[in-house]
């Protein structure tokens, strides 16, 4: 490591306003307001319509306890999905009044940046020291081949508790220092206690190096960007000294399993659109997603650091989602935070099998839940209030959408035959549940459906937008093949993915969730027994469904939903498969077809590593 440049990182107090002396303060842009009213009024107004028809359905008799609080979960789903359908809507308008202008990057800035000196850190814990060896290196030749005003430097910080990784590590950067030329730094350290995880990681750099770097771009461990990428946040973080933070878009790339490839189709097709629009209505309220985004390091330290919140049982307890905590503290403190999808050249990986999906959700889950803690704290502008809601709500939908499905299954086709006693029609409290089959009621169940799929099926307006080509997917009928593929999976996997995000907020609630443990970027090897064990809440919900509707209790309208449950285990034994070579491009992104160079780099870097640290390893088996 080189010598320490220490820098003060205070910890912050969500009981009292904040405002950082050094902060320019933001200028609002003049149609940020428009944007935010083109995004939200639609999707108030289609909710609000929505409520009204159904509350139709139930006023005949006044509305009871029951009624409205069904009314209530459902105009609550119906805004969000609602909200996504406007953003996408947003986002082709965007796309189309500017589809021959180019996002402000290194080449189109308005004056010339002045060079910063760049810190690109990489924190890891327990993860491939071949992969992140790789990945590095093939950022730090891409920056010294472009050259440019900057200087960069690279950190890997580690976290690491396995020892024998640890050593590995060690010998990566190494090899590294020997293959890239001299002038090019590399550095690598180790806590030896890894106190307040990859937050405190970064932070524990901050206040020790921090004050020799004007930025810091923070990776992830399966982070790749391009050199005109880095170079690209580096001038714009320059030449706007508003901005305190600036996120780009990363890509999905590397699937190579069904589950990883429907993400991975989904993320390059659909997610432009959503993207553009977002970047349209958060102006310089953006958020942080926590890699693939540069810092301005004193604005970091001075309003970033972060507390713990108060446990149950009195001990102190982490902030285990801090990426959008500490763009909300950043914005308190009166620096901008930005997102820029346009910058191309950022890629990150996906998890390649539903469990390892479902692990890393529980973990997001348990942070985006603590958000609801901070809606409070003093001094956050009321979009970085909205960002914390939304992560949580991310998460809340699930039990409503479960509880809807249980309610709807319960009152079953009509009084006759409802489930429980209680709804009985004798009793004056029996909901008067209208009759499905009428065709206005109908109507309003396709809509919702529809809804769900409106913004994938929009989103595809984007490609010739941004100039993509159905070429770049395979050609038209490969493109098409995939489009499927990927809705219909996406259908199937949505109900499993509904139980297990219930379970993941009922182990938060109750504390059952414990740390944040590595993620197994590669996916695990999981067994029958494993993935029954797994989704066996999933089938038993699937099964009693099923055994509904064949005794003629359950509305048929479930019948997707049922279906879906009971093929949970073989769908997730199925999200793993990695297709054979021959339709190895099935559900392929365009960088399946054109592989970046920077990804070729990094595959042929990352077999090098693997060769060098296995050599490394037999040559000390047999020494020992």
């Amino acid at each position: 490591m080189p010598a320490e440049h220490p820098l003060e990182m205070p910890i912050q107090d969500f009981a009292a306003a904040f405002r950082d002396q050094h902060a320019p303060g933001t200028t609002r842009q003049k149609d940020v307001v428009l944007w935010r009213l083109m995004a939200f009024s639609p999707a108030l107004l289609a909710t609000l319509g929505l409520a009204y028809v159904m509350n139709g359905w139930f006023a005949a008799d006044g509305i009871m306890a029951l009624e409205a609080l069904l009314l209530f979960l459902i105009a609550f789903n119906f805004f969000w999905i609602t909200f996504s359908v406007s953003t996408v809507l947003l986002g082709l308008w965007r796309l189309f009044r500017q589809r021959q202008a180019i996002l402000p990057d290194r080449h189109t800035l308005h004056e010339t940046p002045a060079p910063l000196r760049v810190a690109l850190l990489i924190p890891v814990h327990n993860e491939d020291p071949a992969a992140v060896g790789a990945n590095a290196r093939t950022m730090l030749e891409e920056l010294y081949a472009l050259g440019g005003r900057h200087r960069y430097c690279m950190f890997i910080l580690s976290d690491t508790r396995d020892g024998a990784i640890a050593r590995q590590e060690r010998l990566g950067v190494e090899a590294l220092r020997s293959t890239l030329p001299p002038d090019i730094a590399i550095h690598y350290r180790r806590r030896h206690q890894n106190t307040g995880r990859k937050a405190g990681n970064i932070a524990d750099w901050v206040r020790r190096w921090g004050g020799g770097h004007d930025a810091m771009l923070v990776l992830d461990a399966d982070s790749l960007m391009t050199g005109q990428a880095i170079a690209a946040l580096a001038d714009t973080l320059s030449a706007d000294p508003r901005a305190g933070l600036i996120q780009s878009y990363p890509k999905l790339i590397g699937a190579g399993s069904v589950f990883g490839r429907m993400q991975q189709f989904a993320n390059g097709v659909y997610g432009l659109a959503m993207a553009e629009g977002l970047a349209a209505w958060v102006g310089t309220e953006g958020n942080y997603w926590g890699h693939n985004a540069i810092i301005r390091t004193r604005a970091f330290a001075a309003c970033a650091g972060l507390p713990n919140l108060p446990g149950r049982l009195g001990s102190d307890t982490l902030i285990m989602s801090h990426d959008f905590v500490e763009a909300g503290l950043m914005r308190r403190a009166g620096w901008g935070v930005r997102f820029l999808p346009r910058i191309d050249g950022s890629y990150e990986e996906t998890p390649p099998t539903l469990i390892d999906h479902i692990l890393r959700d529980r973990r997001w889950c348990q942070g985006n839940l603590q958000h609801v803690r901070l809606l409070g704290a003093r001094g956050f502008p009321a979009l970085s209030r909205f960002h914390l809601l939304h992560g949580a709500v991310g998460y809340l939908m699930a039990p409503i959408w479960f509880a809807l499905l249980v309610i709807w299954a319960l009152i079953g086709k009509g009084s006759e035959t409802s489930a429980l006693a209680y709804f009985n029609p004798e009793n004056p409290l029996y909901p008067s549940w209208p009759d499905m089959s009428e065709p206005s009621h109908v109507a309003v169940i396709v809509i919702i459906y529809a809804m769900l799929l409106a913004p994938k099926l929009l989103a595809l307006l984007a490609l010739p937008l941004s100039g993509a080509r159905f070429a770049d997917y395979g050609g038209t009928g490969h493109f098409a093949l995939s489009l499927v593929s990927e809705i219909l999976l996406a259908i199937l996997y949505a109900p499993i993915l509904m139980v297990q995000q219930v379970v993941a907020v009922l182990r938060s609630l109750l504390g059952l969730q414990k740390g944040w443990a590595p993620q197994s970027r590669s996916g695990g090897d999981y067994g029958l027994r494993q993935i029954a064990l797994c989704h066996a809440l999933e089938s038993l919900c699937g099964l009693t469904l099923a055994t509904g509707m064949l005794a003629g209790i359950v509305s048929l309208w479930l019948l997707p939903i049922a279906l879906s449950l009971c093929l949970a285990v073989p769908l997730s034994a199925i999200s793993g498969w990695r297709p054979p070579a021959r339709i190895r491009n099935w559900m392929g992104s365009k960088e399946t077809f054109a592989q970046p160079r920077v990804l070729q780099a990094a595959l042929t870097y990352r077999k090098d590593m693997a060769d060098l640290l296995a050599g490394h390893r037999h040559d000390r088996s047999a020494a020992e």
